[in-house]
């Protein structure tokens, strides 16, 4: 008979199906405020962070990354794919998955789906910056682009910073109309918009996530009023942008992480010498966010590794004493370390 795994073969293995099922099981607003709050304290903690851009492989029709870092105890990295032409196919744009490890060891300690998860957390940052550069007492959003990640952007900045009504805007009817549908009944206000100008009709907070892998100009300056807040999560790669120049030009901006930032976010369209702040020091205090009633303020985000350390972190401590994970027979585990070869003979009958 061969040799069966000790406990130390096996890693927790969060599947969406766990995913989905732990997320019905706290509930979808109590997680996207308890992501915010682990990926605020590490925001806190950003200078312990090994911290580098992602390592990305770009090709003309998507881009595959890795986003990898690590508090000196614990090592996490994240796999994310971003292609939005996949939609066409009936495939999602972005998928993903995870790993947490102990430093010590080097084990991992948790194996988990990041798809649904990157949603979460992207959500859960959006609405946690928010929290310190909107308006104060903002109750209405314009959400432009109403594709996977909209619905999460909506429930969080609901139950993060108290958004009452949304108003939605697609190039792509159906996408609203999806969008729509599933914010029924879910606390909020839902008013479908035939035009970007028409969804800032009132609006305090302005999101932009759209798909495309172009420089386009979702919004332009025009559009854009004394006071507002903008929360810019589209641009995620060189040569991909929403907002016109103007705009940034007027706003102060704030961003995660600059090397990364730089290279993929909306501040591309700037020299590098333009003034932006990270995050992080908001946050810790120190500096200020939004200062004023007419300051337009801009989070360019582009998700940064930190983030997905964050919401993994959380997921390890959320499993535990429930049913929402397997035990994966990951690790070879040889009664003598050293005798790996040995362990894989004594398991052929």
């Amino acid at each position: 008979m061969a040799p069966q795994p000790s406990e130390l073969a096996f890693v927790p293995f969060v599947s969406v199906e766990h995913m989905m099922g732990l997320v019905h099981h706290i509930g979808i607003e109590t997680v996207l405020r308890d992501l915010a709050t682990a990926i605020e304290a590490d925001f806190k903690r950003w200078e312990l962070f090994d911290k580098t851009p992602r390592v990305a492989s770009h090709s003309d029709v998507g881009v595959i990354e890795l986003m990898p870092t690590s508090d000196g105890e614990m090592y996490g990295f994240k796999y994310v794919n971003g292609h939005p032409k996949n939609t066409r196919d009936g495939l999602q744009t972005v998928t993903a998955f995870g790993l947490l490890a102990d430093v010590d060891t080097g084990y991992p300690k948790l194996l988990s789906e990041m798809t649904l998860l990157t949603a979460l957390r992207t959500a859960a940052t959006s609405a946690m910056a928010a929290r310190h550069l909107a308006p104060r007492g903002a109750k209405c959003m314009a959400m432009i682009g109403n594709g996977a990640q909209s619905e999460f952007q909506c429930l969080a900045f609901k139950a993060i910073c108290g958004i009452t009504e949304v108003r939605l805007y697609d190039n792509d009817p159906a996408a609203t109309a999806k969008c729509a549908r599933n914010l029924a009944g879910l606390g909020l206000k839902v008013v479908p918009c035939t035009s970007g100008e028409q969804a800032m009709e009132g609006a305090q907070i302005i999101t932009t996530c759209t798909a495309d892998k172009q420089n386009a100009t979702i919004l332009t300056d025009n559009m854009i009023g004394a006071g507002v807040h903008i929360n810019a999560i589209g641009g995620d790669c060189p040569g991909k942008t929403e907002l016109h120049r103007d705009i940034l030009l007027r706003a102060d901006i704030f961003v995660e992480y600059p090397p990364q930032t730089w290279i993929e976010g909306e501040i591309q369209q700037l020299d590098q010498t333009h003034p932006i702040t990270e995050l992080w020091q908001v946050i810790s205090g120190a500096t200020k966010g939004r200062r004023d009633d007419k300051q337009i303020t801009l989070f360019d985000s582009v998700g940064f590794a930190i983030e997905d350390f964050s919401a993994l972190r959380y997921i390890l401590g959320a499993i535990q004493g429930t049913g929402f994970y397997t035990q994966l027979d990951m690790l070879a585990d040889p009664d003598d370390p050293r005798d790996l070869f040995g362990m894989l003979q004594r398991s052929n009958p």
